[in-house]
């Protein structure tokens, strides 16, 4: 296995705005889901998914979510994603405005490549955070600039972030968005997922 292949690099976006709307009737509930462009005129590969009338909006219940292939789409009992996702849709359909951010992080920024290399790592002992540091990544490479930036795009006021990684929290106030406060987003664990979430909670520092 060559040790010199390096993760997709993630683009830093400073500035977006908004580049196409459509109605997004879903198993959840009716929602709009808003690309964007960046401010030199790029497509993002990142979208929101919007209920309701936010702009202008002080505390929108938001997530930001790092899209993860194995979760999300396969249903992968590795990690939380699918139940983190679907529990924030849940919520946000429930009340008359919200906002999920998905982000195109796979693999906290290493790519899905990379991500399979990683679960092979960890099938021979080593946890999530171990096994990017041997990969020669750092434990998290996701940026969050473009979930601020879709933010402001969006014109909300201010944000409840349904997180449990306070990282995301910083990321969004560096990039000048109101978080008005945080509020916990915790699927129930299985037996497949235990050391994983443990890891999140001792090493990255999530509030679990």
């Amino acid at each position: 296995m060559p040790n010199n292949l390096q993760a997709r690099p993630l683009r830093v976006v400073r500035g977006a705005q908004v580049f196409a709307r459509a109605r997004l009737p879903s198993r959840h509930g009716e929602f709009e889901i808003v690309s964007f462009i960046d401010d030199v005129g790029r497509t993002l590969d990142d979208v929101a998914i919007v209920r309701g009338d936010v702009r202008g909006r002080a505390e929108v219940p938001t997530r930001i979510h790092s899209e993860c292939l194995t979760g999300d789409v396969f249903g992968s009992f590795r990690c939380d994603c699918r139940d983190q996702l679907e529990l924030a849709l849940q919520r946000i359909a429930g009340g008359d405005a919200g906002i999920i951010l998905y982000l195109r992080q796979e693999g906290r920024g290493i790519g899905i490549a990379q991500k399979i290399r990683a679960y092979h790592l960890q099938e021979q002992g080593l946890d999530t955070v171990e096994a990017n540091l041997h990969m020669g990544f750092d434990d998290d490479l996701r940026d969050y600039s473009v979930a601020a930036a879709m933010l402001r795009a969006l014109e909300v006021g201010s944000v409840v972030l349904h997180t449990n990684n306070m990282s995301k929290v910083a990321g969004l106030q560096q990039g000048g968005v109101s978080v008005a406060r945080r509020e916990p987003l915790i699927a129930e664990a299985r037996e497949q997922n235990r050391r994983y979430l443990a890891t999140k909670r001792d090493k990255s520092g999530h509030l679990l």
